[in-house]
């Protein structure tokens, strides 16, 4: 039985770890060769955390290889456009097209709407709405030219769904995303190019196990902690679970980048264990 996304090339930034790991390694599992991309390196005020580094990129790659597949990685920030053309190409060199696009890098800061900082403001915009127009737009004249369609897929949040505070800049940049998204969909459609946003909710990565994100689930807590958040977290979800793991967005990656979704597009899909109806 061949694998849901057999024969297809995905091209996945922010694959070095968390989400963007686990959606190189499950579209792997299915099929898929992949264009791993990621900036493997800090930005000054993402300050709760540390973004992925070189060892994690060439750990996706060990375990991409490990299913039989090929994987082409590239060291990019999604800031940079020609920056990340060149990796792009670099990976058409190698695989010729690329069927699923999953534009899924991103960070989180954390500070009330008006204490942000420029600089606070200026990366959130940069990287989770201006990085996602990047990876759409380096990814969508070779779709459109080899006329074999796809699926464009835009990693967004509960946040691009509704308003959180102390997030604004991340909230705003998720909701372009939306807008993009719909814009998108509308415009490829012609090409049989299906454009969806995904709304993960709280998952199990680093960005929301810091001590940021743990100050805003635990207020009022001097030394906050993961065991003091996890009431905060549960009492986002409407599910008795404090958080989602990163193979449950695999999975809907996997299904909305398949046929099986072939004519779905336009739509913005929660992950989130009920955190949005609740």
């Amino acid at each position: 039985m061949s694998g849901r996304v057999e024969g297809k090339i995905a091209f996945v930034t922010g694959a070095a770890r968390g989400q963007g790991r686990s959606h190189a390694v499950r579209l792997a599992e299915e099929g898929a060769d992949v264009i791993a991309v990621d900036i493997c390196g800090n930005i000054d005020t993402v300050t709760h955390y540390s973004l992925a580094t070189d060892q994690d990129l060439q750990e996706t790659v060990a375990q991409v290889e490990a299913l039989g597949r090929r994987v082409v990685a590239v060291k990019a920030d999604v800031r940079d456009l020609a920056g990340l053309q060149k990796a792009f190409d670099t990976g058409i060199e190698q695989f010729g097209h690329v069927d699923i696009v999953v534009a899924n890098a991103g960070i989180i800061s954390f500070g009330r709407s008006w204490e942000l900082t420029a600089q606070q403001w200026q990366d959130m915009i940069d990287v989770d709405l201006t990085g996602v127009y990047n990876t759409a737009k380096v990814a969508i004249p070779s779709m459109i030219d080899i006329g074999r369609g796809g699926s464009i897929l835009f990693t967004s949040s509960t946040a691009g769904l509704k308003g959180l505070r102390t997030m604004a800049h991340y909230v705003a940049a998720k909701h372009g995303v939306v807008g993009l998204m719909r814009t998108m969909a509308n415009e490829l459609g012609p090409y049989n190019i299906r454009v969806n946003s995904i709304h993960p909710g709280s998952v199990d990565t680093a960005m929301i196990h810091n001590s940021g994100m743990y100050g805003r689930m635990s207020p009022g807590e001097s030394e906050p902690s993961r065991d003091s958040a996890i009431p905060g977290f549960l009492s986002c979800n409407t599910l008795p679970i404090p958080w989602v793991d990163p193979i449950d967005i695999s999975s809907a990656v996997v299904f909305l980048g398949s046929d099986e979704a072939r004519y779905i597009t336009g739509v913005t899909f929660p992950v989130d264990a009920g955190l949005c109806v609740k």
